[in-house]
């Protein structure tokens, strides 16, 4: 399929937003979760656009990205969870030692350089919704902007924070 067959991300995830969010919700019970989880597959779903068979029902393809999105996110705190869990308590209380300090402070500070690189739109959405923890709702009345049009900001301001950050791997 050319790249003109396909509908714009704007339009996908203005159609389909709410069908994907609310399929989560009830999985999570968790607004924040479910949005986080949305987004990724969204993200997702972009990057694979051209692997979609029309032939198929798109939402339920998209849900089943979402659902994969979901299983992925639970096996990542499933093993966050066992790895706290299997460490004694005064190894998670006890202080880091310095060459642990340093490599903290190290990954911070390029973290944090790698974000100031950014525009200062993407620069503001990665520190609104990642440092101020603020909502996708807030962040909208904030800025005074669509609720899906800050979506779009938030996932595009991810995609090019975390390639800047490849680039350093």
């Amino acid at each position: 399929m050319s790249k003109e067959e396909f509908p714009s991300f704007d339009k996908l995830l203005n159609s389909n937003w709410d069908y994907v969010y609310n399929y989560l919700l009830k999985k999570t019970s968790n607004k924040y979760i479910s949005e986080e989880i949305t987004i990724q597959s969204f993200s997702k779903a972009f990057e694979k656009i051209k692997t979609y068979n029309p032939k198929y029902n798109f939402k339920t393809w998209l849900i089943s990205i979402a659902k994969n999105t979901y299983s992925d996110y639970l096996k990542k705190k499933k093993l966050l969870y066992k790895d706290v869990n299997s460490k004694k308590i005064e190894n998670i209380v006890s202080e880091l030692s310095p060459e642990e300090s340093m490599i903290n402070k190290e990954s911070y500070d390029n973290l944090n350089s790698k974000i100031d690189e950014l525009k200062p739109m993407y620069r503001d959405m990665i520190k609104y919704r990642y440092i101020e923890d603020l909502s996708i709702q807030e962040i909208s009345k904030k800025l005074n902007q669509p609720i899906n049009t800050t979506k779009i900001k938030i996932f595009r301001a991810k995609k090019l924070l975390s390639e800047k950050l490849k680039k350093n791997d």
